[in-house]
């Protein structure tokens, strides 16, 4: 399965679905099923004090280093300033989930589902995880 580690509490905010759009500096041509991992690197104080965001987590008891959810990745969107200024003004809740500057990629996910936590060591990049092997 394919896998992408995240630091909360971003995982936790794709996994309650209140972000579907997953902002990174590089792009993907990979679509499909994409499982989310937590990483073991805990919330920094600044994200824990950026109110309007941690609003939006209905339960900030996070899993560091597991695998969450699942999700369909289905587009990779290089960002325009158009790209941005319709997120910042249509989506502000989307905005507030990301970092959105020109020349970012915006994975755009759907589907998302909630999965019995798997203990995961993360890794960078798109990473498989093979779960039959990881049991024995």
């Amino acid at each position: 399965m394919k896998v992408i580690s995240l630091i909360e509490p971003w995982g936790t905010l794709i996994k309650e679905e209140k972000k579907l759009i997953e902002t990174r500096s590089w792009k993907t041509n990979y679509r499909g099923t994409l499982y989310i991992h937590t990483s073991l690197k805990k919330v920094s104080k600044d994200v824990k004090n950026n109110k309007e965001l941690m609003g939006l987590i209905s339960n900030s008891d996070f899993k560091y280093g597991y695998i969450i959810c699942k999700c369909e990745l289905i587009d990779c969107i290089y960002m325009t300033e158009d790209f941005i200024k319709n997120i910042k003004q249509n989506n502000h809740q989307e905005y507030i989930c990301g970092t959105y500057e020109v020349g970012r990629y915006a994975w755009v996910l759907n589907n998302i589902e909630i999965i019995e936590p798997i203990k995961a060591k993360g890794k960078l990049g798109i990473w498989n995880y093979d779960i039959e092997k990881e049991e024995k």
